[in-house]
Order: structure tokens, then sequence, then C-alpha cells
């Protein structure tokens, strides 16, 4: 399966370091191809969040897939439901389970499902 690929996006911290700002891109999801977060845990401080927005009017499901870098992956892919016309976020509590030796998280949506996803994460970086 050729997945679409989708970047966590981080936020900009002001002059006066008090509030951060995010600009949201969002991608369009296709069932059929799924989605490659790519880079996933580079912020490595679990601040990981994944909005699945659904747009039909119908619910869904998303799967988190597991990985195969680290030995939590045997607990196994994870499915959750998507409400109808709903706007979902998903904070990544066990990094360990989802990813890939390469940093990424895969995710795979039931056949039918329309709408959008991206991702947010704190930077580490040090300002």
């Amino acid at each position: 399966m050729a997945r679409d690929t989708i970047n966590v996006q981080y936020p900009e911290m002001d002059d006066s370091q008090s509030i951060a700002d995010v600009k949201i891109t969002k991608q369009a999801v296709t069932p059929a191809n799924g989605i490659c977060l790519a880079k996933a845990f580079d912020n490595k401080n679990n601040s990981l969040v994944i909005c699945v927005e659904n747009t039909a009017s119908s619910a869904s499901e998303v799967t988190f897939k597991a990985g195969d870098n680290y030995p939590n992956a045997k607990l196994g892919d994870l499915t959750v439901g998507v409400d109808a016309s709903s706007v979902n976020f998903y904070q990544v509590q066990d990094p360990s389970r989802f990813e890939n030796k390469d940093g990424s998280m895969n995710l795979d949506f039931k056949t039918g499902f329309t709408g959008n996803i991206f991702a947010v994460a704190k930077s580490v970086a040090v300002h």
C-alpha cells in the first residue's frame, strides 16, 4: 500500500515565550491509501496529538497500526470509532506500540471514510 504522508506540525512561540501558535494544514484522507505520519515521535515528549475529522454523516473507524520498532508492538493494532460529523483528537500515550523503525506511524481508515487528518506536537527545541 502506498500511504499518503503527512508531517507533524509544530507551534511557534511568540517573542515573549508566553504562547505558541500553529497554522494547521489538513490532509484529505484517502482510505485506500492510509496515512503515514512521518517522524511522528521526533518530539520525544509524548505530546503528539492526531486530529481526525469525519465529514460524513455516518460513523467510521481509524486503526492505529502496530509499529515494528519496540516490543510493545506485540499489543497489536488499535481500532477506535470516529463519530459521524465529528472532530476527534487522539493523544498517543504509548508511542512504543505504534512507532516504526524510521520513526513514522501508520494509520488505516475504514472503507468509505470521508474526512481530514493532521497532527501537532510540542517542539523540544531549545529557544
